[in-house]
């Protein structure tokens, strides 16, 4: 086997792994913005949000692909993603809003984030490499999910999760003290 035939194989298999990847993550969305379980909305989804940044990750390690044309092929239309920010936005409402940085790096510059439009950037990112990838064209797959990882649903995917740790780490431990102590006391006290 030659090494471009190996680069070959090991790229389509990122590209597998990937899609496999994306779709989970539109499938988690999707669910959630459905409402149909809001109790466990934010575990879910900050699960479904690890994993597609381990997919973006794997994705940023690697040497940039390259499209096998010049010029992207148009996969469609992009998805409306309007029902998909609705049903996250109710989902989220009275915790979507959250204060963002511009960029940590450049600018301390302070902006204005919701999860429902981070969670739904994501979404229609990968859901237009997936397109790319059903009509067989792999590099063209892979060329755009690593573009728009480092160009922007890594960013505010990466700040979403932020979100949602944050959000569950006030929902476990600023818990009233003496509903604290009464668990404890039942933990220890059988």
């Amino acid at each position: 086997m030659s090494t471009d035939a190996g680069l070959a194989d090991d790229l389509a298999t990122l590209a597998g792994l990937t899609a496999h990847d994306a779709s989970a993550y539109l499938t988690t969305v999707t669910e959630v913005a459905s409402g149909s379980s809001p109790d466990t909305a934010i575990p879910v989804l900050t699960l479904a949000l690890s994993q597609i940044l381990v997919a973006g990750a794997r994705l940023g390690a690697i040497q940039d692909v390259l499209p096998d044309e010049r010029y992207e092929a148009d996969p469609g239309a992009d998805e409306d993603a309007d029902p998909l920010r609705t049903g996250l936005a109710n989902v989220f409402n009275g915790i979507d809003v959250y204060a963002d940085v511009v960029d940590p790096l450049t600018s301390g510059e302070l902006t204005e984030g919701t999860v429902s439009n981070d969670l739904a950037d994501v979404a229609l990112a990968l859901t237009h490499g997936l397109k790319h990838f059903a009509a067989g064209r792999t590099a063209e797959a892979l060329w755009w999910w690593q573009f728009s990882y480092l160009s922007a649903w890594g960013d505010r995917a990466s700040s979403a999760l932020r979100v949602l740790q944050s959000v569950l780490s006030h929902l476990r431990l600023d818990a009233d003290e003496d509903d604290v102590s009464e668990a404890e006391f039942d933990a220890l006290h059988p």
